[in-house]
């Protein structure tokens, strides 16, 4: 009963922010002799700190407590083709430290070396040793096969299928490591922090490099049976033909993520388009080919955005990735291209966290996670 007061006064002060111990035992239905007792449980184990004294009117003040933001931290990466993105949390979601580089990695173990190395750089970087990471969480395109262990379904991270990748990954980052789909994270942060706050069944489209869709219902990732829910790349697009090999990247991926833009922009005669990014910059400036390369692509994207109302009937759609920057022009020709081939039109936004999506929800599934490890492990402990 004692450990279930202290979860239960330390939760009110992570969710709710410092208060004092008439504020706590109000708030929690607990005696003010339980709540005292609890807080200084809670202080002895690291777990909680005075942070000050408020007023309560003519008498004395009162201390202020809070949850100490330091009683752990969590470590999240983000590998994507192009980019790998990693940070450092404390439990009181403020990021301690960050480094982006590019990917020039050309192999799997060649990206394994470059993870771990600037996670343990970043580490050091914010002051604190591997024995203060409690929780370590790492997004990537594909899928985790827990049986090989490997991703499935990421030819844009060459060597990511060797079999074993995933303890080599934890070798080099630490024990314990969770993996997750990168758009499945960047749900996750969207529906937390971003564009999706609160929806009940929502589709984070992830337009880049490759293409996926994280898919959030009632709160949480749907993943379908074997985790590939979201696959969306591998969706049928164009004239198909049956037979041969298992294409590595799908048809739909081929016909609309950015690369897609630039061959796009190309074949009706702007042989100066270099990037997806340059397409749209052109387009933004009057570009009459780039607009028309745009509009294909809103085609597209409205085809996809269809094919996943048919299914899943989501209540939103959030456009993310690289191509979600173009959002701007892009969103109203998608919703025109949807109004005339499906009544199934969902509301379609832009993401609001851009490049720090899959970052912010790495650190939201980690801290979740941290946040109980510590506990059992100091309050165990104390």
């Amino acid at each position: 009963m004692r450990r279930i007061n202290q979860r239960a006064v330390l939760d009110l002060l992570r969710r709710g922010g410092p208060a004092t111990r008439p504020q706590v035992a109000k708030d929690t239905g607990l005696s003010k002799p339980t709540v005292s007792q609890a807080l200084l449980a809670l202080e002895a184990a690291g777990l909680a700190r005075a942070t000050g004294h408020t007023s309560t009117g003519t008498g004395r003040s009162a201390v202020l407590y809070e949850a100490d933001p330091t009683a752990g931290y969590v470590l999240g990466v983000d590998i994507g083709r192009e980019h790998i993105r990693v940070a450092v949390s404390d439990l009181g979601r403020t990021m301690v430290a960050r480094r982006d580089a590019r990917n020039t990695a050309r192999s799997g173990s060649a990206l394994v070396a470059s993870v771990g190395r600037l996670a343990r750089e970043i580490v050091a970087e914010a002051g604190l040793t591997d024995a203060d990471i409690v929780v370590r969480v790492l997004g990537s395109p594909g899928v985790a096969d827990p049986a090989k262990r490997c991703f499935r379904h990421a030819p844009n991270l060459p060597g990511w299928g060797k079999p074993g990748l995933l303890d080599d990954l934890e070798a080099a980052l630490g024990a314990g490591l969770v993996v997750e789909n990168d758009a499945n994270l960047t749900a996750v942060g969207e529906w937390e922090s971003g564009a999706a706050r609160g929806a009940s069944v929502v589709g984070c489209l992830m337009i880049g490099t490759g293409v996926g869709m994280g898919l959030m219902v009632d709160g949480r990732v749907f993943r379908g049976a074997t985790g590939a829910a979201g696959e969306i790349g591998y969706l049928p697009y164009g004239r198909t033909q049956s037979g041969g090999e298992v294409p590595a990247r799908g048809h739909l991926e081929e016909a609309t993520a950015a690369q897609s833009v630039v061959r796009g922009a190309r074949e009706l005669g702007l042989g100066t388009a270099k990037s997806a990014r340059e397409v749209f910059r052109l387009a933004r400036e009057g570009d009459e080919l780039a607009q028309r390369a745009v509009r294909t692509e809103a085609d597209r994207l409205a085809y996809t955005v269809a094919s996943v109302a048919a299914v899943v009937d989501p209540e939103l759609i959030v456009l993310g990735g690289g191509i979600g920057t173009a959002a701007d022009l892009l969103l109203d020709p998608i919703d025109r291209a949807l109004r005339s081939f499906t009544p199934l039109v969902p509301t379609v936004v832009q993401g609001e966290l851009g490049d720090d999506g899959v970052l912010t929800g790495a650190m939201s599934v980690g801290l979740r996670a941290a946040e109980g490890l510590v506990f059992e492990r100091r309050v165990g402990a104390a």
